[in-house]
């Protein structure tokens, strides 16, 4: 007899937004992801969604130091607890293995890993947009994953996920791209950086994806020094549903896929637009 919980008897996925605080212990952040899904699981969510660089964080930045594969102990981990669990697993981590920069140097890459519920890993994203900005150099330490790559998307319960990660955010064109692959969802773990008039770009850009998409957005932000935490979960009209402060806290939702059905007729955007996304070096 399995020990897994029954599937939930309801037309809603249910999703956990593990707003987690990560550090550079690596063993310390293995704990928070493995008893984030442990919590998801008692709450009989479908998925649970971690943040970007869920396996090993520096607010200074992050490199080759603290990367390491995919048959790794932090990919195997979340593969065996959502096999274990019945839970999808979407998360951010950082791989080894990126195109040197212009002086030789080696950099890692920054990635989102998804993990069906039977512990299968069904796809990788690797970060396009590198965080230039604000003062910020993400491309001294981390090489782009390359931009014709397939769209990563997750079939969770009925509900299609799309895959982004953190300054993707402010790039339309990478959540349109996933809304072509067939997204309902639009998944962002981020560990956004705090500053002026940040958290507000943040949520005002989590529901603009919302709303020109008419796709839900979970977009779960990592807590702790220099980044703003304030995870939410938007309704594809555009309504923010949940929204978290700036502490370590695990909060549960349900999205409605018929509610989403609802929504697109009424607003048939995407029908009625002209211009298609392509990608560019």
């Amino acid at each position: 007899m399995s020990d897994r919980p029954a599937p939930p008897q309801r037309p809603a996925v249910r999703v956990t937004v593990a707003q987690l605080e990560v550090g550079t212990d690596r063993d310390a952040n293995r704990i928070a992801a493995h008893d984030a899904v442990r919590t998801a699981a008692r709450t009989r969510a479908d998925l649970v969604v971690l943040p970007e660089y869920a396996a090993a964080y520096d607010p200074r930045g992050v490199g080759v130091e603290l990367a390491e594969p995919l048959d790794g102990p932090f990919v195997t981990m979340l593969r065996e607890d959502a096999a274990a669990s019945g839970v999808a697993v979407i998360a951010g981590t950082v791989l080894p293995g990126g195109a040197p920069d212009a002086q030789g140097r080696p950099r890692a890459v920054n990635a989102v890993v998804a993990v069906d519920g039977a512990g299968q890993l069904v796809g990788v994203y690797r970060k396009v947009h590198l965080y230039d900005a604000f003062g910020h150099r993400e491309s001294e330490r981390l090489a782009p994953g390359p931009v014709d790559a397939p769209p990563l998307v997750l079939d969770v319960a009925g509900l299609r996920f799309g895959v982004m990660t953190c300054y993707d955010l402010r790039f339309p064109e990478s959540a349109r791209r996933l809304v072509d692959a067939g997204a309902q969802v639009l998944v962002v773990p981020a560990a956004w950086a705090s500053g002026d008039l940040k958290a507000m770009h943040w949520r005002a850009l989590a529901v603009a994806r919302a709303i020109e998409n008419t796709a839900a957005v979970v977009a779960v932000g990592q807590a702790g020094r220099g980044v703003v935490g304030r995870s939410l979960v938007v309704g594809p009209d555009g309504v923010v549903g949940l929204e978290a402060d700036e502490k370590p806290q695990l909060r549960t939702v349900d999205l409605d896929a018929t509610e989403l059905a609802g929504v697109r007729e009424r607003n048939p955007s995407l029908t009625n637009r002209r211009y298609a996304v392509v990608p560019r070096d």
